[in-house]
């Protein structure tokens, strides 16, 4: 049986051949990228846009060497929807900058005293309880959104499942695409869309952009997440560097590749997009079609940004019914807070100690609790405590192993 041909992550490919596998991109990230925005109230056409701006300022940053996608976070989604609900999108927008803007610094200090420090900051018994908070935390918002109408919440979420557990090959990698087309589907067939909106639509259609409003409070409710996605930004260029047989860590290194995760999601937050980050689906697309080609991946880049200014396309994604949002995030949810345990599993960490234990119990508690501190002006939101809390913890706490029998 003949191999499969590598395509490398400089190589051009003809423009027949290019088209469809960045189109593949495209519908990979395309679900999760314009879900972000539709529950934080922004609009998914900023999303597409500031994703595909985003992906072409990374490949430049990192001199093409990097075959990575750059979509919307999910890690944002509460602290954005709860500084939007307080102080308005364009407050949640300057924190969106103020987090690209800790990618930067964080990337200066790794290009001027390497990554160890970094490591030791943010261990993956921190990281792995925050990626939790993140899926736990934001289960009130997709059962919310489910309760709407449950039938079609309940025929999304079956859809959705079926793709994720029995589809193979690039099916298999955009689930949430499909459970949310079929959704919407079922949804027009049971009568719950009203498409005049689409028909009154133009085909081409400027985004209205959002500009950021300095608030103290989306500084610190915001910004700080970026911490936890800095985490998730290393894992993802790790898997990357085994699928495409480089050391990317290396060259360019990872300075270049957070400082341009870093400046696109300033650029996102400047004009009204969510903060970007790397997308695992996309990661997955690579490993599958073997095709490393940042080439290609501009392609999708440049696709999003055209798709950004088609009306009737932005109108039909505005018309998705609340309900298949709750179907398909009870799934997503889920699976953001399987991820964190799956980090905790696969780094071993031994919850015999009272250390590990400690951390990860007040990391939980306090994120999925929904504490507040409000200090004077100043509110601190619960992702954020969740975060300052267990790397404070993980700081102090000393090192020491012991079987946890009274616990």
């Amino acid at each position: 049986m003949q191999q499969q041909r590598v395509i490398d992550v400089q190589e051009k490919l003809p423009l027949a051949q290019m088209l469809p596998l960045s189109l593949q991109h495209l519908f990979a990230m395309f679900g999760a990228t314009v879900l972000v925005p539709i529950l934080t109230g922004l609009n998914p056409a900023i999303a597409l846009l500031t994703s595909g701006i985003g992906t072409l300022l990374f490949i430049f940053i990192t001199k093409g060497q990097i075959p990575s996608y750059l979509g919307s976070s999910f890690a944002f989604i509460a602290p954005i929807i709860a500084v939007s609900k307080a102080q308005g999108t364009g407050a949640a927008m300057f924190g969106a900058f103020l987090s690209g803007i800790v990618y930067i610094v964080i990337a200066a200090i790794i290009a001027k005293f390497g990554v160890r420090w970094l490591n030791r900051l943010l261990p993956p018994v921190v990281v792995g309880s925050i990626i939790i908070v993140i899926g736990l935390g934001l289960a009130n918002v997709a059962v919310a959104n489910a309760s709407k109408n449950l039938l079609i919440a309940f025929v999304t979420l079956v859809i959705a499942i079926i793709a994720s557990a029995f589809f193979r090959g690039f099916l298999g990698v955009i689930p949430v695409l499909i459970g949310v087309v079929g959704g919407y589907v079922f949804a027009a067939l049971v009568g719950a869309v009203d498409f005049t909106k689409v028909a009154q639509a133009p085909f081409f259609q400027v985004p209205v952009f959002t500009t950021p409003k300095v608030s103290a409070m989306a500084a610190w409710a915001i910004a700080p997440v970026a911490l936890v996605t800095i985490a998730e930004h290393i894992g993802h260029l790790l898997v990357t560097e085994k699928i495409v047989g480089r050391n990317l860590m290396e060259k360019p290194g990872l300075h270049r590749s957070l400082l341009g995760d870093g400046v696109a999601t300033s650029v996102a937050g400047l004009i009204g997009g969510p903060p970007t980050t790397t997308y695992g689906e996309n990661i997955g697309v690579l490993a599958i079609t073997r095709v490393y080609s940042v080439w290609v991946i501009g392609g999708a880049a440049i696709l999003a940004i055209a798709f950004a200014f088609l009306g009737k396309l932005n109108a039909l994604i505005s018309l998705i019914p609340e309900a298949v949002m709750g179907g398909i995030t009870i799934l997503l949810f889920g699976i953001i807070a399987s991820a964190g345990l799956r980090m905790l599993v696969e780094s071993g960490i031994d919850y015999s100690q009272k250390r590990n234990l400690i951390i990860s119990s007040v990391i939980l508690v306090v994120g999925v609790g929904g504490m507040v501190i409000h200090v004077g002006q100043f509110s601190l939101e619960s992702m954020t405590l969740a975060t300052l809390a267990g790397i404070i913890l993980n700081l102090v706490l000393p090192q020491f192993k012991e079987v946890n029998e009274n616990l």
